[in-house]
């Protein structure tokens, strides 16, 4: 079962905070060492790798018969429940309320706030895991394939987002792994843009953010095309994307620094004279969340680690005049890069 070993790692990591246990109350945590889904539950996580998973009757019979190894019991108040079961617990500070904190301390004063913990633990992912990233990242390429044939000239925004996400769904995900962006002529200039009653129009760009979701996991990918023949500048703009995207895709190695891979993207966009035009970071890791560690951009610190799966999404915005985004989900490996994504980065001309 993966679960032990991923709560033997997380066992590992808590001399270090000098406590003999961690209560997990953060959702996709307690998934990520349990397997249970569910909107209230906690599992405790002791230094001997030990673990006891709290759940209330909605989701009781479940947990005991998918998540026998982590120690079901019954509590409608897991955290209470839990908190004193060691000597010196601690919690996910980025996930418990004060006030839950302050209830739980009168009668645990030992409880520690720590955080990013499990989220550390998660960044390297198992064979496993990796294959069904693999397999939503297949789906993600095969609906690109479907919806680019429909995408003419008068079609909006919002009809290529759905066509998106039903072909997703309709190909075995269980749903978008986040709200799809599709961004038409001067809208591509807005990163995030939400898809609008906008009709593409003959020449424009049309960038397209999606991913499906398998099992919990998250694929994400960026593409952006042309319907009919675009102007010279956004011919130019396009190629300038790509080269950044291949230089960024060709740094992702163990090893390599957060920053480092940052820089090789944007130092292609900075040549050519383009910096205040890519505002975001390079990408950013994805898993059982589409944005989870390590995340990629100026300043950031660490060294990426084996299997790790990560975007590689640099992006020049011109205000009021359009942009693009190339974007690929890719995981380290010690011999080079494995490209989750694979649908052709050349400029499609539809």
């Amino acid at each position: 079962m993966p679960f032990v070993s991923r709560r033997a790692r997380v066992a590992a990591a808590l001399p270090q905070h000098d406590v003999t246990a961690l209560l997990v109350t953060r959702p996709v945590n307690v998934r990520y060492l349990t397997g249970l889904s569910s909107s209230n539950a906690a599992v405790l996580v002791t230094a001997d790798g030990e673990a006891v998973l709290a759940t209330d009757s909605r989701y009781i019979e479940t947990a005991r018969r998918e998540c026998a190894d982590a120690g079901p019991i019954e509590a409608r108040d897991v955290t209470g429940a839990l908190a004193g079961r060691s000597g010196r617990v601690a919690i996910e500070a980025h996930d418990m309320s004060v006030a839950e904190y302050h209830r739980l301390l009168g009668d645990h004063p030992g409880l520690t706030p720590v955080s990013g913990l499990v989220e550390e633990v998660r960044t390297v992912k198992d064979e496993g895991e990796i294959e069904v990233l693999r397999r939503a990242c297949a789906i993600t390429d095969d609906a690109f394939s479907q919806v680019v044939e429909r995408i003419i000239p008068g079609v909006t925004e919002r009809e290529v987002a759905r066509w998106l996400e039903s072909a997703m769904t309709e190909l075995g995900a269980e749903k978008p792994a986040f709200d799809s962006i599709v961004a038409s002529g001067p809208n591509g200039a807005i990163p995030h843009h939400s898809p609008s009653g906008r009709a593409i129009e003959p020449g424009d760009l049309v960038t397209m953010d999606f991913g499906a979701r398998v099992d919990g996991y998250h694929a994400d990918m960026t593409r952006t095309v042309a319907v009919g023949r675009p102007a010279d500048w956004l011919r130019d703009l396009y190629e300038l994307v790509r080269q950044a995207q291949r230089a960024g895709r060709r740094a992702v190695r163990t090893g390599a620094t957060a920053h480092d891979l940052d820089a090789a993207a944007r130092g292609v966009i900075e040549e050519a004279g383009h910096a205040e035009h890519f505002g975001h970071g390079l990408g950013h890791g994805v898993g059982l969340e589409i944005h989870e560690l390590p995340f990629l951009g100026p300043g950031k610190t660490g060294r990426i680690d084996d299997r790790v799966p990560l975007t590689v999404e640099p992006g020049v915005y011109l205000p009021g005049r359009g942009g693009v985004r190339i974007e690929d989900t890719l995981v380290t490996r010690a011999d080079g890069p494995e490209l989750l994504t694979l649908t052709t980065k050349e400029l499609l001309v539809l």
